[in-house]
């Protein structure tokens, strides 16, 4: 490997090579993460460079003081093959170090992540429909997020998810003037009952996360986000395969299955409300 070669720390504006790899690459990138995945964690977003030329990156976005999640490893294909990868995996991992650490890959290749030390935990399975298949009917207890649901959503986020996301999830669900992810929440019973974000990408639109106390409440929150969406374009719902609920509310919206992933643990595998999880909120962090 060339001794010109290093990873480092990228900005949002640098990292935004990488987001150009990855819709390249298929992996339909929303249109407005990029702000959101940075504030996340700054330090967690690295970018190999030879010379000035990037050619590989890698996601490490910490959270707490426990958790961690990996996405965004690519290399360039005409870097392949030349241990770039490896020295930016090892980056990313050392960024990590001591934390458990989960990441979505392909199933291809599971193999490849178990040597680095990861354990198969189950599949997230992606599910489309065009927007115009989902019904036109919000259901009661529905509404936009405001602010004075962000106390309440980050406690109902834990029941989902292995750590605290405080800054994440305020980038997320309430986003700057002019960006295009909304985020609805369910309430009954003067509490929090659900909620979900659509955001337009590359293709269609996605949903994440989509957590919610009943398959009704998800299915509520699901015919209400589609609401937003252009209709007949593409939306797309990542399912975890051990929820039977979510999986029989793809199927009752004629969701297509188009792509899996193997989720991976490096450390303990955390416990999460998994009957509450319809749809995971990104492949990329988690």
């Amino acid at each position: 490997m060339s001794t010109d070669f290093v990873v480092r720390p990228a900005s949002a504006a640098q990292f935004q090579t990488a987001i150009d790899w990855a819709a390249a690459e298929g992996w339909n990138p929303g249109l407005d993460d990029l702000a959101a995945f940075h504030a996340a964690d700054p330090e967690g977003f690295l970018v190999g460079y030879l010379g000035d030329e990037p050619v590989s990156s890698i996601s490490v976005v910490r959270y707490g003081d426990a958790f961690g999640f990996l996405g965004f490893y690519i290399v360039r294909e005409p870097h392949r093959g030349k241990g770039f990868g490896l020295a930016t995996w090892n980056a990313g991992l050392a960024h990590l170090a001591g934390r458990t650490i989960g990441l979505d890959g392909v199933v291809a290749q599971q193999d490849n992540y178990r040597k680095s030390g990861f354990g198969y935990a189950g599949r997230n399975i992606r599910f489309t429909a065009p927007a115009r298949a989902f019904p036109r009917q919000r259901g009661p207890g529905i509404r936009p997020i405001g602010p004075s649901d962000t106390e309440p959503l980050m406690r109902y986020d834990r029941r989902f998810f292995p750590a605290d996301r405080t800054i994440f999830l305020k980038a997320w669900t309430l986003p700057p003037e002019g960006t295009r992810r909304k985020t609805l929440v369910a309430q009954g019973g003067g509490r929090l009952t659900g909620y979900g974000t659509i955001r337009p990408c590359v293709e269609g639109y996605k949903i994440g996360p989509l957590f919610a106390d009943s398959g009704e409440i998800a299915q509520a929150l699901l015919a209400a986000l589609t609401e937003t969406a252009e209709p007949g374009a593409p939306v797309f719902l990542d399912v975890p395969a051990d929820n039977p609920t979510a999986l029989r509310l793809a199927e009752q919206f004629n969701m297509a299955p188009v792509f899996e992933t193997a989720r991976m643990y490096k450390g303990p595998a955390p416990a999460t409300d998994m009957a509450g999880i319809f749809g995971i909120t990104t492949f990329e962090l988690g």
